[in-house]
């Protein structure tokens, strides 16, 4: 009976043991607002998984740093990696690191330069660029009637969301309906309100003119809406955009001062990637590109979306 029930209590361990799961992740930056949004996403759904941990790690915007992460989750023998890129056009070797290794590899919301040639095992989860950029830009074209200037303010060039989103801003000027946009000025703010406040500051000393502001995503966009109120300029006369539709980014609209953005699920892209992962770690099937839509957000509906990012 004794032997029995030591066996049973055994048994019982080594199942808890076997469904224990820990998880390495590095995200680009702690100090983001949007990525904040994703990584608490992340570690809350964790919270509710049983078994499931995760050993956060903060690669300061370093791509060294990052590798040195990947390096070290590999030797503590994590069951899966999750992966924020700081350089999207570094993942091959991050992905080469853990396919040798033979743990499991899942890119979030930043699109690996390699994503058409994953290894096995390894898989991306995000929203598609296609989507945003476009999105944003239609809406201001619809706002100024497919005519008048505007300025571009660019995310970090490293960063293949900045460069699709900037992408899709041409892509829709170039059309019938939005043609009579012409951009006067593009510059990068490397995502940061700081930058995108100094950026417009400089650009408003040069004397530039222009109707609308398009941004890679909404810290910039705030960052000039904060240097246009500054220069004493009139909101209602600047059709100003982003893309993300954080806390911050949907007050403003609700202020009158941002005019369009788009809404991320950065929280349901934490979600969606710790899935992965662990089904990955697990050994079930995962598609190779994992896409959460993006939604057009005005202030006819911007309410909707208050307690969503």
């Amino acid at each position: 009976m004794k032997k029995f029930i030591l066996g049973t209590a055994m048994a019982l361990v080594m199942s808890t043991a076997a469904h224990a799961e820990t998880v390495g992740v590095s995200m680009a930056k702690f100090d983001d607002n949007f990525l904040t949004v994703l990584r608490n996403g992340m570690t809350d759904y964790a919270k509710t998984l049983s078994g499931v941990t995760l050993q956060v790690e903060d690669a300061q915007n370093d791509v060294s740093k990052q590798q040195s992460q990947i390096q070290n989750f590999i030797a503590s023998k994590v069951d899966a990696i999750i992966v924020n890129p700081v350089d999207t056009d570094a993942t091959t070797a991050m992905s080469k690191l853990a396919a040798d290794a033979g743990i499991p590899l899942v890119y979030v919301n930043r699109q690996p330069v390699n994503v058409d040639t994953l290894p096995d095992n390894q898989a991306f989860v995000a929203s598609n660029e296609l989507e945003s950029g476009t999105l944003e830009t239609k809406e201001i074209c619809r706002i100024l009637g497919g005519k008048g200037k505007a300025v571009v303010i660019m995310g970090e060039l490293s960063n293949q969301a900045a460069r699709m989103r900037t992408q899709d801003v041409h892509d829709v000027i170039k059309t019938d309906e939005c043609k009579g946009i012409e951009i006067v000025e593009e510059q990068t703010a490397n995502w940061d309100r700081t930058q995108g406040a100094d950026l417009m500051t400089n650009w408003l000393s040069s004397g530039i003119e222009f109707d609308a502001v398009i941004s890679n995503n909404d810290e910039m966009a705030i960052g000039a809406i904060q240097a246009l109120k500054a220069a004493g300029k009139d909101m209602t006369k600047v059709v100003v955009g982003g893309v993300d539709a954080t806390q911050d980014a949907l007050a403003a609209m609700q202020a009158g001062d941002l005019d369009v953005t788009v809404f991320q699920d950065a929280a349901g892209q934490g979600k969606g990637s710790l899935d992965a992962a662990l089904k990955l770690a697990k050994g079930e099937k995962v598609d190779k590109k994992v896409y959460i839509p993006f939604q057009l957000v005005t202030p006819e509906n911007v309410k909707d979306f208050v307690t969503k990012n």
